[in-house]
């Protein structure tokens, strides 16, 4: 192989993914920064911004052109942010590798106020994603949720524009970007659940490509992908999509994996929460159960005309 070609999308915090898989790769088999090439490519999620992703086909916008430049060959690896990736992939490409997770909480920037809490009656906040807007609205059902999209940089002009009085966005992308002195307030993981993958770096490569496999496993995190087995199984079996506000969220310690995962109405005045553990190495079948288990406690009316 002359050179690995490393796809992503052109953000600033997706060139950060790149660089950081790039540098660990180089880290872990000596090899010099000639020996990578950075593909950008522009993809229908980073050209869609006047709607929500959920009315514009949901998450596979950020991957669709990425992943069709991975089956033709044109690059050799895709780096993602996990919690953007579809959980059924195109014929003849896997997720072989994460890098290890960054911290998973959401963190709010508020203009005025630190935390949400403090905001006044009716303020404005800002967010894209439904699981963030129907987690707020739990918590603060006075508040007017508007829509962000763009990058972390667009979301944060926004801000500054007064758009909004305050926006959530993931700790991770923000301290990858530099950027974790914007942050105000750190949301709990068990009050605001994260999204399944978040805060996990993704790798995505063609089934079968030997050479590209045996450089990867070098740098990946076998915890990160345990919990990550786990989250993705647990999306995967209540169909998760970004029109369905889900969180997910493993951690792994000794050997043992545990599982919390929400459901939720898009209004956030229902949830449905499970709890779940066993061996890391039961990771996916764990999430299956968990999602079984809450549908089950949930009812199967509780998704309908949710799409």
């Amino acid at each position: 192989m002359q050179t690995l070609k490393i796809g992503t999308r052109g953000s600033p915090l997706a060139l950060a993914q790149a660089h950081e898989t790039q540098a660990r790769l180089m880290a872990a088999h000596g090899m010099p920064a000639e020996a990578f090439e950075v593909v950008i490519i522009s993809t229908s999620g980073d050209r869609i911004q006047d709607r929500p992703l959920s009315e514009a086909g949901g998450k596979g916008l950020f991957t669709k052109e990425i992943e069709e430049a991975l089956l033709a060959g044109t690059i050799d690896i895709a780096v993602h942010s996990s919690k953007d990736m579809p959980t059924v992939l195109p014929d003849g490409l896997e997720l072989s590798a994460f890098l290890p997770r960054e911290d998973a909480r959401d963190a709010f920037i508020g203009k005025a106020v630190k935390r949400i809490v403090d905001l006044p009656q009716g303020a404005k906040v800002g967010s894209s994603s439904l699981r963030r807007q129907a987690l707020i609205r739990r918590m603060r059902p006075d508040l007017d949720v508007v829509m962000f999209r763009g990058n972390v940089q667009t979301r944060l002009r926004k801000l500054e524009e007064g758009v909004a009085e305050g926006t959530i966005l993931a700790f991770a992308g923000l301290k990858r970007l530099g950027l974790g002195q914007v942050v105000t307030d750190l949301m709990p993981v068990d009050a605001f659940p994260p999204a399944p993958g978040q805060g996990a770096i993704g790798i995505e490569t063609r089934i079968g490509d030997s050479e590209v496999e045996k450089m990867l496993v070098a740098i990946h995190d076998v915890p990160t992908g345990q919990a990550l087995a786990c989250e993705r199984a647990f999306l995967a079996a209540l169909d998760g999509s970004c029109r369905t506000p889900i969180a997910g969220y493993a951690t792994i310690s000794g050997g043992r994996l545990v599982f919390a995962g929400l459901i939720i109405s898009p209004d956030g005045t229902q949830s449905h929460e499970v709890k779940a553990e066993g061996l890391a190495l039961d990771a996916a079948d764990i999430g299956t159960d968990a999602a079984r288990m809450v549908r089950v406690k949930a009812g199967e009316t509780f998704f309908d005309g949710w799409v």
